[in-house]
């Protein structure tokens, strides 16, 4: 087998999702190996500073243990669908948001998602604050059809697995708020070829595994 980038990663995590859909943008290959959070390897342990998925393992550098980190990483390899030059706006323009979107909203969503963690707090209260920023979004999407512009870009796939975990915490309550577009594109983003690519099952690795490459 040819020797490649490692990644450690995790099917249903958000960030996990988001650094493999870059991956397959890009067509960087790695040895895709499968974390059992419960029992996590010992060598994925050693590779993650943090102990969390996702992490990278490139050949001959530091590991990338950081999502959007490794979006860049893999995009900076090889970029043919032009995510870090989108049709309208900047790179810097993007990480801003992005930046926003993984600070107040995400922890808006967990506060949502993971309520009986906060107990001090409403979940009702919690959800509205997100929904804030999502009609911040869908007033974007109003005027295009992805975040920055006519076509996809790093913000869009940097977020969109974050948008399906909130809308999967109550699906049929997010299907009958007022925002269309917001989604429109996550069901195009759930029906999609690159969504299915990017979410087979995979076996937990294990040391002496043959090595299962990414994306196939």
């Amino acid at each position: 087998m040819p020797d490649l980038p490692i990644l450690y990663s995790f099917r249903r995590c958000p960030y996990a999702m988001r650094a493999r859909l870059a991956l397959l943008s890009s067509g960087v290959h790695t040895h895709l190996r499968e974390v059992l959070l419960r029992d996590k390897a010992s060598e994925f342990l050693e590779a993650s500073a943090s102990g969390t998925v996702p992490c990278l393992v490139p050949l001959g550098q530091d590991p990338v243990d950081e999502s959007l980190d490794i979006m860049l990483w893999a995009l900076r390899q090889s970029d043919p669908e032009g995510w870090l030059t989108p049709a309208a706006g900047t790179l810097p323009q993007m990480l801003a948001l992005i930046n926003r979107l993984d600070g107040d909203f995400k922890r808006h969503l967990d506060r949502y998602k993971y309520d009986t963690r906060y107990p001090e707090l409403s979940r009702d209260t919690e959800r509205s604050a997100a929904s804030v920023i999502l009609h911040e979004l869908e007033n974007r999407l109003q005027a295009t059809p992805w975040l920055f512009g006519a076509r996809p870009s790093l913000a869009d796939y940097a977020f969109l697995p974050f948008l399906r975990q909130f809308a999967n915490v109550d699906r049929e309550w997010f299907k009958a708020q007022d925002w269309p577009r917001l989604i429109s594109w996550l069901v195009a983003f759930e029906n999609s070829d690159r969504f299915a690519k990017t979410m087979p099952k995979y076996v937990p690795w294990q040391s002496g595994d043959e090595p299962l490459i990414f994306p196939a």
